[in-house]
């Protein structure tokens, strides 16, 4: 009886520790998706935001006024960055390129003044692009505006692209992660339906019968989400190590909403499993019992 007993112990403790550890994989696919969609997110932003305008001013603009259309513009809602080159800072820079000064040809300073500045990620596209040029161009005094529509436009195309793959892999990944937890925890709970039968035998409510179960679900989606999470900490320390510039587009918020994220869905869909799976042995009559 006793060896019995300790037999049953060890299986039990085998169940408990393949449980926590299929679910702690399974997690930190989960995990590595989030990371790969926040990574994506952010450096679509980040390359939104490399993207130039550059507003050509007209000769008859002063530098005072320049600088007051500076400060117009920064107090915009879409602009991000903003940088004002006058007509000197552009003949300086047109010498150090050409290699001679062109005003000695020419006779006079053949570069305009000008004004470029990024947008921020959210008007980064053609057609928010489109009404920003119509509105600056009521000012006469700009002469010209440039941007690269086609690469901004080829750039949003293809993170639409990406923005649905990863969507459809994330939905794909939670039901397999449901399946997978689902039927692990339904195979540790098949070892005591006889057990579940009996307590509801002696008069056992339902709900004072799955408590147990539902507790230790929890716990072990606790531990499994802490591993899942250890696992993905030090994946992405090894990433730091080699690259640093990945904590640009993979920031703290981004690590800390994903290891919340892992943790949080570990310990409800372990316990939402263990819920169905003791239900339904909770339903069963004696006699099905044995035909499974």
């Amino acid at each position: 009886m006793r060896k019995r007993r300790k037999t049953s112990r060890q299986r039990g403790g085998l169940q408990i520790v393949t449980l926590c550890i299929s679910t702690a994989m399974v997690l930190i696919l989960l995990g590595l998706v989030l990371l790969t969609a926040f990574t994506a997110n952010n450096l679509s932003a980040y390359m939104k935001q490399t993207f130039t305008v550059t507003m050509l001013l007209g000769d008859d603009m002063s530098d005072s006024e320049a600088k007051h259309l500076c400060q117009t513009l920064q107090q915009r809602p879409y602009i991000s960055r903003l940088a004002y080159i006058s007509k000197s800072t552009a003949l300086k820079e047109g010498k150090e390129a050409l290699g001679a000064d062109p005003s000695e040809f020419v006779g006079t300073n053949p570069f305009p003044a000008s004004v470029e500045f990024s947008l921020r990620p959210e008007y980064a596209n053609s057609d928010s692009l489109k009404w920003i040029a119509k509105e600056l161009k009521q000012n006469p005094k700009i002469t010209e505006i440039t941007y690269p529509e086609d690469l901004i436009n080829q750039v949003n195309k293809t993170l639409r692209k990406i923005s649905v793959v990863l969507l459809v892999l994330a939905g794909l990944l939670l039901i397999v992660s449901f399946s997978l937890i689902n039927n692990t925890v339904r195979l540790s709970i098949y070892a005591r339906r006889f057990s579940i039968h009996t307590m509801k035998l002696v008069g056992a409510s339902w709900s004072f019968i799955r408590w147990p179960f539902i507790r230790r679900a929890i716990w072990l989606g606790l531990l499994a989400g802490i591993i899942a999470d250890l696992v993905l900490a030090a994946g992405v320390y090894l990433l730091y190590i080699n690259e640093p510039d990945i904590m640009t587009v993979l920031p703290w918020q981004a690590l800390t909403i994903t290891g919340a994220s892992v943790l949080l869905a570990g310990i409800i869909i372990t316990m939402f499993c263990s819920w169905l799976s003791v239900n339904k042995f909770l339903r069963m009559k004696a006699g099905e019992l044995y035909k499974i």
